[in-house]
């Protein structure tokens, strides 16, 4: 078997014609008898046809004769194939060995890993097959469902003591598929569902929307505490049940089985006994197995090749096309402009390339596009799979739509005027789709979607304020035009809410889930495999959710990820910090309060801070460029900074073009004030901008990154400036009672011929005392009286 569920008995009876007993398949389309010199993929689709008949219709146990075509012998066919020619499909086939004049040709004995020798319907989807050899002490069991790819099949052997429930105490093997595609079987002992530690030497098979695995388990184990002993002559009680499996997640490692869901059953089986009532294939009635991926309008798709693990049309090259990382999936795309004539690229020769030049592929469907279409190779052929072509679409019902984190779901949205449309839609298949509204899954506003077991679509909301399922509290938020739907495993949920709910923010929680379409709203997601409409528990926790939240701009229609804090960024802003908040400050109060220190050196203090805090300044501005590859003018952190370096820049140039400064008893020129003014008046107002850069940039922090530590930090920034403005103020009010006291006449000698350059033409009590300093050029020594 390759698909179609193909099985039967083959057997040569002459030069011209073999028989086939005990046949099942599904139809195909144009299904033949096909034969080829080799089973690989090149050999199959270079074979030909063998015989006429067709075998255009569904089998069931069937036998019949068939004949060669006359110029078709055995020594031509090392292979022979069911062929579907329309597809080019191998739906199974058979090894031939060598063909001898005397011995003739006869079929290889390598046992099919299908094939068994009984077969026991135990549900009108779910089939058990067994192989048993007299003597050995293993037996071989087939499990054959048509199930969901999420599903998982069970059977065992129950506990012959048992006196009531006869799954307590049973020994059985759960059997399913990872998300990956590859199957796993473990052995459960049903008390407290412990682990065994048995290795099952699986095979599988999973096509037309039936799962098939195979394993091999021992009649007498070692285990003798939770492993059954198996007596193959005595009709012993089998359990069996199907149900959703639970991926692993950050609790337990592993695949674990839901509840059964009322998919179980048990009955007497005596595995010695030749037993086949299974009439025909199983046909399930969703045969898609693949990932589906859906082409919504202005999305790219991103197209690779990589080796071909399940590919859903064998035989195949070694390498496939991928969309979107999932191996050949069912592409549905939407054909839309039906009315407006539209130009429709089919690809060719140049469209190709590679990962760092991909080429780009645009195809609009319009109303003459086929409702089924193929992407393929231009070069190779069977290498991708179905293109379904749809009318509209969610890209069609909703004005905006981005791409959330990690690409696994797709977020829609249409903004009115008091209100918000909104849709999420999986790309992976799930139990359930939760989406959110916050920077994390604590503290965050959650809708959760799915359908229950009556096939109705769900959509509840909550808040979740802990990491425990007692901390996800059921809210009562306005939803309306509530939808919820799953397609072949992939959920889709839809819903409209008022931007700003009408009730008191006091009342209940979800009353601050306010959306203000200027703020970019932080959105996250969660994937699971069972939602509870009542008591949630460990069952419904996630198996995987957003790494980060994406900032959605819903004015603008895009959105952007939370990225973690660069440590470039980080070694900006302690630069930042520490020229706006200690050096360039620093710089002047060394200017204004330590005038009195001799030789001038406060003057040489001020100027070595201030060159110190641009040169850290202009490293930082060209760090945060470097990082983020630009400058950005959008954020108002950057508008601060901006305008703080413009006024910093302007202090040295202010500096250089100083007027000379007055001689003794000189008044000083307009020319001088003015630029005294100018001098003090900018470098203060950049030490006030350079703090509003400081603090905005904290806030942007904050919005952008979500760092745990911001609100910490910035009451910590806070405080130091409030901590510095306290020195200010006492220190300009020591200067005023400094001043006051030489007025006064408290100070018992002034000397000093006018000439430093602690001059303070902003100060007229100051300008007054140097007036009368300097009334007489002969006196060097003025004496003044202690009191008046």
């Amino acid at each position: 078997m390759v698909q179609h569920q193909l099985r039967g008995l083959f057997s040569v009876i002459d030069d011209c014609s073999f028989r086939v007993s005990n046949f099942d398949m599904l139809s195909g389309d144009d299904v033949h008898w096909w034969g080829a010199v080799g089973d690989d993929f090149q050999n199959l689709t270079n074979g030909f046809l063998i015989s006429d008949s067709n075998l255009n219709q569904t089998y069931k146990n069937d036998s019949f004769i068939v004949h060669l075509l006359k110029n078709v012998t055995w020594d031509q066919i090392k292979v022979l194939s069911i062929w579907d020619i329309p597809t080019a499909s191998n739906f199974g086939h058979i090894l031939l060995s060598n063909y001898s004049v005397n011995g003739g040709v006869s079929s290889s004995n390598t046992e099919q890993p299908t094939m068994f020798e009984n077969c026991k319907v135990l549900s009108d989807n779910y089939r058990i097959r067994w192989s048993f050899k007299e003597g050995e002490n293993m037996i071989d069991i087939g499990l054959e469902a048509a199930i969901g790819i999420q599903d998982y099949m069970a059977f065992g052997w129950a506990n012959p003591n048992a006196s009531s429930s006869l799954m307590v105490g049973g020994d059985v093997a759960v059997t399913g598929f990872e998300e990956d595609g590859m199957p796993f079987a473990r052995d459960y002992y049903i008390t407290k569902y412990s682990e065994c530690m048995i290795n099952e030497d699986g095979t599988v098979q999973g096509k037309d929307g039936v799962s098939f695995i195979r394993y091999r388990r021992p009649l007498r184990s070692n285990d003798n505490n939770y492993d059954l002993e198996v007596d193959p002559m005595a009709n012993m009680i089998v359990i069996w049940a199907t149900g959703l499996v639970k991926p692993p997640d950050s609790l337990r490692p592993f695949y674990l089985p839901q509840n059964h869901g009322g998919s179980y059953g048990h009955l007497r089986l005596n595995i010695s006994e030749q037993v086949n009532d299974c009439l025909g294939p199983l046909d399930a009635k969703d045969k898609e197995d693949q990932d589906l991926v859906i082409a919504d309008k202005k999305e790219p798709l991103v197209i690779s090749t990589a080796p071909a693990l399940h590919y859903p049309n064998p035989p195949n090259p070694s390498k496939v096309l991928y969309i979107n990382k999932k191996e050949a999936p069912l592409l549905r795309g939407n054909a839309t402009l039906r009315n407006m004539s539209e130009t429709i690229y089919f690809g060719g020769p140049e469209a190709e390339g590679v990962q760092a030049d991909p080429a780009e592929l645009v195809w609009a469907p319009d109303r003459n596009t086929p409702d089924l279409v193929y992407y393929q190779s231009l070069y190779v052929p069977k290498m991708g799979w179905k293109v379904h072509v749809v009318d509209g679409g969610l890209p069609d019902m909703y004005n905006n739509s981005v791409s959330l984190d990690d690409q696994q779901v797709m977020f829609f949205w249409t903004l009115s005027e008091n209100s918000i449309s909104i849709a999420a839609r999986g790309e992976k298949k799930s139990g359930y789709l939760a989406v959110g509204f916050g920077r994390g899954m604590v503290n965050s506003y959650i809708y959760v979607g799915w359908v229950d077991d009556s096939g109705i679509g769900r959509v509840n909301t909550y808040w979740i304020d802990g990491r425990d399922a007692l901390d996800v509290h059921p809210t009562k938020e306005n939803l309306t035009y509530v939808r919820c739907k799953s397609e072949n495993g992939i959920i889709t949920l839809e819903f409209t809410r008022p931007l700003n709910p009408s009730c008191d923010r006091n009342a209940r929680p979800e009353c601050n889930n306010i959306i203000d379409p200027s703020t970019p709203l932080k959105v996250i997601w969660a994937m699971g495999a069972q939602w509870s409409d009542d008591h949630l528990s460990v069952r419904n926790m996630h198996f995987v959710t957003s790494k980060r939240p994406m900032s959605v701009l819903l004015m603008r229609g895009s959105a952007e990820a939370e990225e973690d804090l660069r440590p470039v960024l980080a070694v900006h802003g302690f630069m930042m910090f520490l020229a706006w908040g200690i050096l360039l400050p620093g710089g002047i109060l060394a200017a204004r309060y330590l005038k009195h220190v001799k030789d001038d050196n406060w003057y040489r203090i001020h100027v070595n801070l201030q060159y110190s805090g641009l040169a850290i300044v202009f490293l930082g501005f060209l760090f945060a460029v470097a990082e983020l590859r630009g400058l950005n003018l959008d954020s108002l952190h950057v508008k601060f900074g901006m305008v703080a370096i413009l006024l910093a820049v302007a202090q040295p140039v202010n500096a250089y073009l100083r007027p000379k400064k007055p001689g003794p008893g000189e008044e000083a020129c307009s020319k001088r004030v003015i630029w005294e003014y100018s001098h003090i008046i900018i470098g203060r107002c950049a030490i006030v901008v350079g703090i509003a850069a400081l603090i905005s940039g904290m806030k942007h922090l904050g919005e952008r990154y979500g760092d745990e530590n911001v609100h910490g930090l910035s009451w910590a920034l806070i405080v130091w400036f409030l901590i510095g403005a306290l020195t200010v103020i006492y220190l300009e009010y020591r200067e005023i009672n400094s001043k006051r006291s030489r007025i006064s006449g408290r100070s018992n000698w002034v000397l000093g011929n006018g000439e430093e350059e602690d001059a303070d033409l902003l100060n007229p009590s100051r300008q007054m005392t140097d007036k009368v300093s300097h009334s007489s050029e002969r006196m060097e020594i003025q004496l003044e009286p202690l009191s008046r």
